[in-house]
């Protein structure tokens, strides 16, 4: 299937082996790598961050094969998790890193189009997440609210 910005194809990648329960190598229990991944979760780090250090700082190769819930749901039980997604959360910085950049470089036209991708991107996003009522109904895309929002 095409890519929607772009004329080509998507990207071939390796893909996860399809497996049912933990690999009997990991060292920690369950709730040892609950306990990290809520800790981890205290020291400012995203979900993808706690998995990629639970991988390779202690050798947990999938959290959710490990506990049976994802790292999101974890966060969740123990109320550390942020009210908006990673995804959108990275969309909407990387908008806001757009428009500063185009503040003092208004002539560049590549960054132009970029930033016009990403806000489409964020509005769809935001459709979705309305659709799911994680973001409130009214809820509209609009940079300045938008930056009040992340960096609150």
């Amino acid at each position: 299937m095409a890519r929607m910005h772009v004329r080509r194809k998507g990207v071939s990648r390796s893909t996860k082996p399809l497996r049912k329960e933990a690999p009997e190598w990991v060292a920690l229990s369950s709730d040892e790598i609950e306990k990290k991944v809520v800790e981890l979760a205290g020291q400012d780090n995203s979900t993808s961050e706690i998995g990629t250090i639970m991988r390779d700082t202690f050798g947990v190769p999938d959290v959710k094969l490990s506990t049976g819930k994802k790292v999101n749901k974890i966060l969740k039980e123990n109320s550390v998790a942020s009210d908006l997604p990673e995804d959108f959360t990275n969309l909407v910085t990387k908008a806001l890193r757009l428009r500063k950049h185009l503040v003092k470089n208004h002539k560049d036209n590549h960054n132009k189009r970029a930033l016009n991708l990403t806000e489409s991107k964020i509005r769809r996003l935001g459709k979705y997440y309305r659709r799911k009522k994680i973001l409130p109904v009214d809820w509209k895309y609009d940079p300045l609210t938008v930056e009040r929002l992340i960096t609150s």
